[in-house]
């Protein structure tokens, strides 16, 4: 039976569940040989995990606020990996809405305004759009619901993907069965469209590809890729537990959000974005490339 991790630790190593959680944001606890910062992650009771109480507290992501568009209306940045969009009933303090919030108090004044128009997973990086009025948030959250977005990620993939192009059209539901968002079954939930196009592969361990979404539910490529049997790298959520162990490993799920494009509903100007690959993944791409080779590369 899954428990959290932080339970776990407190009860493997006699620490109080506020130690455990500590140690494991901190960066002092590994799951599987890799270092785990998430306390609420499920884990089985008999999870590999070990405990690190000298080891340096782990560097905090970066405070600052990369900032890829603005206007009157909207502010688009490039979230970092570990940052929450919004926080949790935990109550966190260090937010991307909270960055932005005193982002926008710092060269505004006053009482600036940030709409959720939508969110990106923790552990994913990329551009993210927020309004700076309530006006503009219902006309971005309009613009959201109907699809009219340009968003493509890149993702590292277990496995080689063969074809060198696709379309998952799969529905999702919230709970697959075991608490977990899934793949509806029998014409069940919510209709999800994910396109798809290799960009590299590295020989037989991994692939690089580029995703788009036609829709925007949530969780939606990892789910996908996973059915297709090539889970995202480092997402420990939806990769099959029976799937053979991948040679590629990463701290995190290997997932960006690269591109966001849209006619701007109040201006109607042509807005699109990119956003850097950060340095940890980029750097994981490289190492594949290094050690495995580029083998059949997409077009």
């Amino acid at each position: 039976m899954p428990t959290r991790l932080d339970k776990l630790v407190s009860e493997r190593f006699v620490l109080s569940r506020r130690a455990a959680q500590d140690a494991v944001r901190n960066g002092r606890i590994d799951l599987d040989g890799l270092r785990c910062d998430e306390p609420g992650r499920d884990v089985e009771a008999d999870a590999n995990i070990a405990f690190f109480p000298n080891r340096p507290k782990a560097r905090k992501v970066a405070g600052r606020l990369r900032v890829l568009y603005e206007d009157r209306f909207v502010i688009i940045v490039d979230k970092p990996a570990g940052v929450l969009t919004l926080p949790t009933p935990e109550g966190e303090d260090d937010t991307l809405h909270s960055r932005v919030l005193h982002y926008l108090k710092l060269r505004h004044g006053g009482r600036p305004f940030a709409g959720i128009v939508h969110r990106l997973d923790r552990d994913t990086s990329g551009a993210l759009a927020l309004a700076k009025t309530p006006t503009s948030a219902r006309a971005f959250q309009a613009l959201f619901k109907a699809h009219d977005i340009e968003r493509q990620y890149l993702t590292v993939v277990e496995g080689v993907v063969a074809r060198e192009s696709g379309t998952v059209d799969l529905n999702l539901v919230t709970d697959r069965g075991d608490l977990r968002r899934g793949v509806g079954r029998n014409g069940e939930g919510r209709r999800a469209i994910t396109h798809y196009r290799v960009a590299e592969r590295f020989a037989t361990v991994a692939t690089l590809v580029a995703c788009w979404l036609e829709t925007g539910r949530t969780h939606q490529i990892r789910i996908h890729l996973a059915e297709l049997g090539h889970p995202v790298v480092g997402d420990p959520v939806y990769r099959p537990r029976e799937q053979p162990r991948c040679k590629a490993h990463f701290h995190r799920q290997a997932l960006h959000a690269q591109t966001l494009g849209f006619i701007h509903p109040i201006t109607k100007e042509k807005i699109r974005v990119e956003a850097p690959l950060p340095p940890d993944l980029a750097e994981l791409i490289v190492d594949l490339r290094n050690r495995f080779g580029i083998v059949g590369a997409g077009g």
